[in-house]
């Protein structure tokens, strides 16, 4: 389940790029607050404890404000393209009771059957959960599953007080049978011979098109003889 982490912010009254930068040489992070309706409040994180809490997907934080606090989730982290750090943070406010739509991940465990190959369709589903308890992960088992098993959203289990958002007939694991290796180098051996046969079949039609091409030209000298 989600940690509550607090974090003591100042509120922002520069803004820019140039402001930004010089919150992030601070060793800070610029950050808006919004949601419920009302006006969004600038304001600047501390960096080491933010990058800590958004370690987690989904951290429930809570943001201290001239002694006043706010639970709110991370909507958007938008992030260095080269360092590792956080450039910029959107903070949606959220309150004890309401129930948020976000995306979890999906933990496989366990061992399916040999010779299968386990493919995971989708890494994460959309649930409703309360905002107190989002859970960090869903858990899918498949220990055991043998070749032609499918596990649809709809049954994958989720903690208590989550539903389900994403489409319960959409695929999340598919387990299938493995390729032996003697299939494998057939099928390699097949690619090859098949790209030989094109490479043969090129060959010959450029000779073609150069016996055609002399044809051509023999012709015409001796029309113009």
């Amino acid at each position: 389940m989600s940690d509550n982490t607090k974090l003591v912010a100042e509120k922002r009254t520069d803004f820019g790029k140039g402001a930004a930068r010089k919150i992030r040489r601070a060793g800070n992070i610029p950050a808006v607050m919004y949601g419920h309706g009302t006006e969004p409040v600038h304001i600047s994180l501390p960096g080491h404890d933010t990058m800590m809490a958004l370690k987690q997907a989904n951290a429930l934080l809570t943001i201290v404000i001239d002694g006043k606090e706010q639970l709110a989730l991370a909507k958007d982290v938008q992030r260095d393209a080269i360092k590792p750090v956080i450039d910029h943070v959107d903070l949606v406010v959220v309150r004890k009771g309401e129930k948020v739509t976000v995306d979890v991940a999906v933990h496989l465990e366990g061992e399916a059957a040999p010779e299968t190959v386990v493919t995971l369709d989708h890494n994460s589903l959309q649930v409703e959960a309360p905002a107190t308890s989002i859970p960090e992960n869903v858990v899918v088992s498949v220990e055991g599953l043998e070749a032609g098993t499918q596990i649809l959203a709809g049954a994958v289990e989720l903690p208590e007080g989550a539903t389900l958002v994403t489409d319960p007939e959409a695929l999340v694991v598919n387990v299938t049978q493995a390729i032996s290796a003697e299939a494998l180098e057939a099928e390699l051996a097949e690619a090859e011979a098949g790209i030989e046969r094109e490479e043969s079949d090129e060959e010959a039609a450029e000779a073609a098109e150069g016996e055609n091409a002399e044809g051509d030209e023999d012709k015409a000298e001796g029309d113009e003889a």
